[in-house]
C-alpha cells in the first residue's frame, strides 16, 4: 500500500494561530505532511444605550418639585404662548430649558410643538449652498489625503518587492523564519493512501492546491490538498495499447512542474520522459534520448525550458513549449542522482558515486565542480540562486555557495547511526528540501524521521530544529511555495 503524508508546518508563535496538521503513513507509499490554521478573530463591540425609550429634551423632576412646577410662575419666569400658528425664536429657546411634567399627555404635546417649530425653522437657500459646499470640500480633502496615503504605501510596497527581487537574483535573500517554527505532534500528520508500491517522487503545484505523486507501481496521482482526495489517476501503461491509453510502463523515478503550473514532466526507469497537461493530466509529448533511467527533472523558473539527468551521466535540455530537444552536456563520471534549478539559465546536479556536485552554465557550456562529501551524493536542492544543500549516503548534510568549491558547513551523521557496537553505520540522507530564499531546510532518511534545520547567517551554520516521525524511507521532500506545509513521499524501500 502507498500513501501521502502531509507534514504540517509548525505553528508560528508570531501568527497566534492554532496548528492542525495531518500525516500520511503506510507500508509503502507517499507520506505527505500538511497543516491548517484557523484564526479566530474576536471582535469586541461596546454598545451603549441611553434609555430604552425615545430621547426627549426635557427632564422629569422628583415629586417634591412637582408642586412647585404647578404653581404660578415667579416674577422671573413667563408663560410660553403660541398664537396664530406662529412661534417665535424666543419660544424655541425657552423650550430648550427644563420643563417639568407629570403626565404623558403633556410630553406628547411638547413633542408635537417642537416638531412643528423645527419644520418652520428652515435654512435659507444661501445657507444650504454654503453647507453643501463645505461638505464637498471636506470630502475632497479626505479623498486627497487617502489617495496620498495609498500612493505612499504602494511606493513602499513596490520598493520592498524590488529590493527583494534584486536580493533574490543576487542569491543574497535569506528570510529569517525558522525562529517562528514549533514542533508538532505525530497525530497531526495527514496520510494520503493510493499507490500500491513505494512512492518515489512528488511535486506541489505553484498555487499549493494540488500534489502530484508517482511510485514504483508506474502510476501518477493528482491530489487535492484541502480535501486530501484524489483528483485524477494516470494508470500504468500497457505495451501495444498506446492508442487507447498512454502511461509509464516502468518505475517513475522523478517529476517536475513548470512555474506557471501548465506542464507536468515525469521520467521513468525505461529512459522515457512524459509531458502532461497539469490541469487535466492529458498526455502531450514523449521525449526520448537518454540511454539509461531518467533520474531527475527540473523546469527553469519563468520558462518552459526543461532540464533532465540520467544514469547515463548526461544532462539534457528541452524546450517543452515547442516539443523540441536543445542540447546535451557531459561531465559526470557516474550516474547522476539529483537535479535542481531556479531562474538563472543554469542547473545543479549531484553525481552519485563520482563524489561531485556540478553547476552547469548552459549558455557558456561550462561547469563548476564541487567536492566535499565522503560518499555517494544522492540528493541536492537550491536554497537560492547562490546557495544549495546536499545529502549523501555517508549520513552527511552540507551547505554550499556557488563561488566556493568546498562546503560552507558539513554536518556528519545528520540523522544518527545504527547497527551493533563497533559496526555502526550512519543513516544515509535520502532526500533534502529547502524553503526558497529562507533559512529553513529539511532532510529525510530511513530512520523514520524528517528533520528540520535552521541555516545560520550567511549559511555558515546548520542547527537542528526538531524531528517529524514517519514510517519508512523518506524518498522525496517538498515545501509548499508559501511554506505552510511540507510533503514527504514515503515507502518501504529506497526509490
Amino acid at each position: 500500500m502507498g500513501g501521502i503524508n502531509y507534514n504540517s508546518r509548525p505553528m508560528r508563535e508570531s501568527e497566534g494561530m492554532n496548528g492542525r496538521g495531518y500525516r500520511a503513513e503506510f507500508g509503502s507509499g507517499v507520506s505527505v505532511g500538511w497543516s491548517m490554521w484557523v484564526c479566530w478573530f474576536v471582535s469586541l463591540v461596546e454598545e451603549r444605550e441611553i434609555g430604552r425609550g425615545r430621547m426627549s429634551s426635557f427632564f422629569i423632576k422628583k415629586k417634591g418639585n412637582l408642586k412647585a412646577a404647578k404653581e404660578k410662575p415667579g416674577p422671573g419666569r413667563k408663560k410660553a404662548a403660541v398664537g396664530d400658528g406662529k412661534v417665535s425664536r424666543k419660544i424655541s429657546a425657552k423650550l430648550g430649558e427644563e420643563i417639568s411634567s407629570d403626565s404623558e399627555t403633556e410630553i406628547s404635546n411638547l413633542d408635537r410643538k417642537r416638531k412643528a417649530m423645527d419644520e418652520e425653522i428652515e435654512e435659507t437657500p444661501q445657507e444650504k449652498k454654503l453647507r453643501l459646499a463645505k461638505l464637498y470640500l471636506e470630502q475632497l480633502r479626505q479623498e486627497e489625503e487617502e489617495k496620498v496615503e495609498e500612493e505612499e504605501y504602494e511606493r513602499d510596497l513596490v520598493a520592498g518587492r524590488l529590493q527583494e527581487e534584486v536580493l533574490e537574483q543576487q542569491g543574497k535573500l535569506q528570510r529569517s523564519i525558522a525562529k517562528d517554527y514549533q514542533p508538532f505532534e505525530t497525530k497531526n500528520i495527514r496520510v494520503l493512501r493510493g499507490h500500491q508500491l513505494p512512492v518515489t517522487c512528488l511535486v506541489i503545484s505553484p498555487d499549493d492546491k494540488y500534489i502530484f505523486s508517482a511510485a514504483k507501481d508506474c502510476t501518477i496521482i493528482k491530489w487535492d490538498v484541502e480535501s486530501g482526495k484524489k483528483v485524477h489517476t494516470i494508470r500504468r501503461g500497457r505495451k501495444g495499447m498506446e492508442d487507447k491509453h498512454v502511461g509509464h510502463t516502468a518505475h517513475v523515478l522523478c517529476m517536475a512542474i513548470s512555474s506557471d503550473g501548465k506542464y507536468l514532466a515525469t521520467g521513468d526507469k525505461n529512459k522515457l520522459i512524459m509531458i502532461w497537461e497539469a490541469a487535466t493530466c492529458k498526455h502531450l509529448y514523449k521525449f526520448t534520448g537518454h540511454k539509461d533511467a531518467v533520474s531527475g527533472l527540473s523546469f527553469r523558473n519563468g520558462t518552459h525550458q526543461l532540464y533532465s539527468v540520467s544514469h547515463d551521466r548526461s544532462v539534457k535540455v528541452w524546450n517543452v513549449e515547442e516539443n523540441a530537444y536543445v542540447e546535451t552536456l557531459f561531465g559526470h563520471q557516474d550516474g547522476i542522482t539529483g537535479l535542481d534549478s531556479l531562474s538563472r539559465e543554469r542547473c545543479v546536479t549531484a553525481g552519485g558515486r563520482d563524489g561531485t556536485i556540478r553547476v552547469w552554465k548552459i549558455t557558456e557550456e561550462s561547469q563548476l565542480v564541487f567536492r566535499g562529501h565522503g560518499g555517494s551524493i544522492d540528493c541536492i536542492q537550491l536554497i537560492n540562486e547562490e546557495n544549495m544543500i546536499s545529502g549523501a549516503d555517508d549520513g552527511s548534510v552540507a551547505l554550499w555557495h556557488v563561488s566556493k568549491k568546498k562546503p560552507l558547513v558539513t554536518v556528519k551523521q545528520a540523522h544518527g547511526i545504527h547497527g551493533d557496537k563497533g559496526l555502526e553505520q550512519p543513516y544515509w540522507i535520502s532526500s533534502v528540501a529547502a524553503l526558497q530564499n529562507s533559512d529553513v531546510v529539511a532532510t529525510g532518511s530511513h530512520n523514520s524521521k524528517v528533520r528540520l534545520w535552521r541555516c545560520g547567517q550567511g549559511f555558515r551554520t546548520l542547527e537542528p530544529l526538531f524531528d517529524v516521525t514517519v514510517t519508512g524511507f523518506v524518498n522525496s521532500l517538498k515545501f509548499s511555495s508559501s511554506g505552510e506545509f511540507l510533503v514527504a513521499g514515503v515507502g518501504q524501500e529506497h526509490r
